[in-house]
């Protein structure tokens, strides 16, 4: 047997072995296990014993599968802590509350990061939320006004006020004291906030090095006195970018006075940049604001409607353009046929310019030379798209035209000349209002998404409508007499 038939013998048995080694396993439905093991007969204690295995977010995706007596039993069961813990992970909180008596909902609540039980208290009807205010703790009830106090925008109204602090001047031995003290309500312990003896923020130790000193050593010297922060009442636009620099997994946010009042986790981090991803996706649909799945009719509309009719007034623009140019198209009306490429790709690369000019501005503090030399390359950029994609219609509609539509060669190429240098230019124009339009409303102070795709593309069917049809105009009838 040569070594090419031995080879060929083992390569399905290889094969097999491939496949096993390169198949991912399935994971575990935990959503199953759970419910099974809450409708199981077992004990409480076993049935405990086994919950006590599973992570809070996975049991919070199994109550939406329970239903309301098999809840409150299994609230019963965990405590509420766990419970605390587990209604932290739930998107809409609100519907299971309303469904505990107001002492026990206001009991779990209370146990919650302040944040988040804002959040639920938000959501709920104002009687309610109020009646379970009423319920909660002093102490709890302190930490919810205060993040209630900020507006939406602000900074503060993100911040928890879970963190842990040490006062300058302790010896280790009592800063590790005070710690274990703290962490009995405080679990957010991996950056320790040092404060002088008036209060003020003074820097941070991280848990680690706190851990592994030695008692003889200056706790100051452990202190990180360059610690990122931010101040309460700053917008979220103005210091996100600032807090995403940092890889720290808490940073402490001060009033004017450098006390320390809560903290940025990484976790509200991650929300507080999913948020503006949504308001800005939503700006650039042409929004007001991002919308909610169980959202009021009215209030759909109130979001809707207005940049409709801006858009709806523009188009008209656009429609009144084109009337203009209705001599050209009596005299040419096989132009008409390739209007809606002309206006559809000016606005693509027009909202790819958009796209490209906001994340700039979002991520870079960016100089007035700067700026220019941004608008200088996303010019060049539309340029060369504007030459190509024009080159390319030039050949595709002549031949189109002469060999599919049955028109002369010379008519027919002439036509598609003013195809393509109509897409050029709009294109290469398109790119310009692309930049220069988000440029000039970060310039004024205007949140730069609100010049969104619908506008930018509306903007760019104007004048792509001025570029086709005039130039239709000019080369076709006025100097060629087609």
């Amino acid at each position: 047997m040569t070594v090419e038939e031995k080879f060929e013998e083992k390569k399905p048995e290889n094969d097999v072995a491939l496949q096993e080694e390169n198949h991912v396993p399935e994971k575990a439905d935990y959503e199953k296990e759970l419910l099974e093991i809450i409708r199981s007969d077992v004990s409480d204690f076993e049935k405990l014993d086994k919950l006590s295995d599973y992570h809070e977010n996975d049991i919070a995706s199994a109550l939406t599968s329970l239903e309301s007596d098999e809840r409150r039993k299994l609230y019963a069961l965990l405590g509420v802590d766990r419970v605390s813990d587990i209604f932290s992970y739930i998107d809409d909180p609100a519907e299971f509350v309303e469904e505990l008596e107001p002492k026990i909902a206001a009991r779990i609540l209370e146990n919650m990061e302040a944040d988040d039980a804002v959040d639920i208290l938000e959501e709920l009807e104002d009687e309610t939320s109020e009646e379970l205010i009423r319920l909660i703790d002093k102490e709890a009830k302190k930490d919810i006004h205060l993040i209630q106090s900020y507006d939406d925008d602000e900074i503060g109204s993100k911040m928890t006020t879970n963190f842990v602090t040490v006062t300058l001047g302790l010896t280790i031995k009592q800063a590790m004291k005070s710690l274990v003290k703290q962490a009995a309500d405080n679990d957010n312990i991996t950056i320790i906030y040092v404060v002088k003896k008036d209060g003020t923020f003074y820097g941070a130790i991280d848990l680690t090095d706190l851990i592994v000193a030695r008692e003889y050593v200056d706790l100051e010297s452990l202190v990180t006195t360059s610690y990122p922060y931010v101040y309460d009442h700053e917008t979220v636009d103005d210091c996100i970018e600032e807090l995403k620099e940092y890889s720290e997994d808490s940073i402490p946010v001060l009033d004017k006075d450098m006390h320390i009042l809560g903290v940025i986790t990484s976790q509200d981090l991650l929300e507080v940049v999913d948020e503006e991803m949504g308001e800005d996706y939503a700006k650039l649909a042409g929004l007001a604001a991002e919308e909610e799945l169980e959202e009021p009719l009215g209030q759909s509309l109130r979001k809707r409607v207005p940049w409709l009719i801006v858009l709806l007034i523009l188009g008209m623009v656009v429609s009144t353009v084109i009337g203009m140019f209705e001599k050209v198209i009596v005299g040419l009306p096989i132009i008409v046929t390739f209007q809606s490429v002309i206006l559809g790709m000016s606005g693509n690369v027009g909202t790819q310019s958009l796209a490209v000019t906001i994340r700039v501005l979002v991520d870079e503090e960016l100089s007035f030379a700067e700026k220019a030399g941004f608008v200088l390359k996303e010019i060049k950029v539309g340029f060369f798209i504007g030459m190509i994609v024009g080159f390319i219609s030039f050949i595709l509609s002549g031949l189109f035209l002469w060999l599919v539509r049955g028109q002369q060669m010379g008519h027919s190429f002439a036509i598609s000349g003013c195809i393509g240098s109509a897409l050029g230019i709009a294109m290469l124009i398109s790119s310009f209002v692309g930049t220069i339009i988000p440029i000039f409303l970060d310039k004024i102070h205007i949140d730069p998404a609100v010049a969104s795709g619908p506008l930018i593309s509306t903007i760019n069917d104007l004048v792509a409508a001025v570029t086709y049809y005039g130039l239709a105009w000019l080369l076709l009838i006025r100097v060629i007499g087609v």
